[in-house]
């Protein structure tokens, strides 16, 4: 079973006993989260889409920690001028483990 979930506006495939990193979350290290937009669920030999999101179906995840992405580099230069500028980033993360994808639509759609 899996399920395909949207946060932070991104979309992930996820199923249970995973870790995902999304974009950063306000939660500590240990908490739960519940989350709702569930976009596809499927099971065994069969597929439910949503629209946009699936009714009845929760995805539980644990927080494991927070922390930050490797460092990217963005170098700026134009030709024939003396203009150089070299700044770096690096994007904050929290990483989820997913214990379990709940259906509460039990009768079937």
């Amino acid at each position: 079973m899996y399920a395909i979930i949207e946060n932070g506006g991104k979309q992930y495939k996820v199923s249970p006993g995973e870790t995902i990193r999304v974009e950063k979350l306000s939660l500590e290290s240990g908490s739960e989260i519940t989350l709702d937009k569930v976009l596809m669920v499927a099971r065994e030999n069969k597929s439910t889409y949503g629209s946009p999101y699936v009714s009845g179906v929760k995805v539980i995840a644990s927080v494991e920690n927070t922390g930050k992405a490797k460092k990217v580099l963005v170098f700026k230069q134009r030709p024939r001028k003396v203009y150089r500028k070299l700044r770096g980033h690096r994007q904050p993360y929290t990483s989820l483990k997913i214990k379990e994808i709940v259906l509460e639509d039990t009768h079937g759609t």
